[in-house]
């Protein structure tokens, strides 16, 4: 759906002020009163308790399945359509359409605490694919030009210093003795791009990093922030790799960080 500029970004904030608003909740729902994560194992049908590992990966689908009931009630009961993504590997999480059809991608991220200033860090969506050719349904719930806004609601949360151990069967009866894995649990909504680094994600697929900072993360400080959308998107959409610049028989990558490609496109 076709927005002037000024129409569009009035309704990112409009839609941002929204998910702020709403994932205030969210903490209670996933939290007991002294701040410990509700989720203590999983449980069998012989009403076993097996204990939830401190991997991230496990941890972050957990949050997901735990808070998408609670995201679904929010659409709902503000006039919004819900879809999540039909594939794991599909972008985003979920998709917010509004009554007249304009929508919202939101994707769910999720880090732990290094210390009280600080992130592990967190990827952003890949900087190739869909992200390059918009208009391509490949891995994309729709096309990323449909979309009038990205956005990443953030979970930060902190690891807890009593681990349970791992391989021990609890009994339900035990369940207020087993400690959370994970607690202090904060949420944050923050259009992608403000968040957005200049470097890559960890690993060696083609994701875009965030910065690490919980206070920039919130506030939405990331370095693209004062530049605007439109140069994270020229700079993500042209970033290559030593490997792809190879591959485009170029000597090198034009540019490596931001510094270089505002010099590259004499940004100040």
């Amino acid at each position: 759906m076709a927005t002037t500029h000024n129409k569009k970004e009035e309704l990112k904030q409009s839609f941002k002020d929204f998910l702020d608003k709403e994932t205030l909740k969210l903490s209670d729902s996933i939290s007991t009163s002294n701040g410990d994560w509700v989720v203590k194992g999983f449980i069998d049908v012989a009403k076993n308790i097996y204990t939830i590992s401190i991997d991230t990966k496990v941890i972050s689908k957990v949050m997901e399945l735990l808070i998408f009931p609670h995201i679904c009630s929010i659409a709902e009961n503000n006039g919004y359509k819900w879809e999540r993504c039909e594939e794991q590997n599909f972008y985003p999480d979920m998709t917010f359409i509004d009554k007249s059809g304009n929508k919202f991608a939101v994707d769910i991220k999720s880090s732990y605490r290094k210390n009280e200033n600080s992130i592990n860090g967190m990827t952003l969506g890949a900087y190739t694919g869909y992200f390059r050719n918009r208009t391509s349904s490949k891995n994309v719930s729709y096309p990323y030009n449909d979309y009038v806004g990205h956005y990443v609601l953030g979970i930060i949360y902190s690891r807890s210093a009593d681990i349970p151990v791992e391989g021990k069967i609890y009994r339900l009866e035990d369940l207020k003795s087993i400690s959370s894995v994970v607690n202090n649990v904060s949420f944050f909504v923050q259009e992608k791009y403000k968040i957005a680094s200049d470097k890559p994600g960890s690993g060696n697929t083609k994701n875009i990093g965030s910065i690490s900072d919980i206070k920039e993360l919130i506030d939405g400080k990331g370095p693209f922030s004062s530049l605007g959308e439109k140069v994270f998107d020229d700079y993500w959409m042209f970033y290559l790799t030593n490997d792809m610049a190879k591959a485009a028989e170029l000597a090198k990558a034009p540019y490596s960080n931001l510094a270089q490609f505002k010099s590259l496109k004499n940004i100040k």
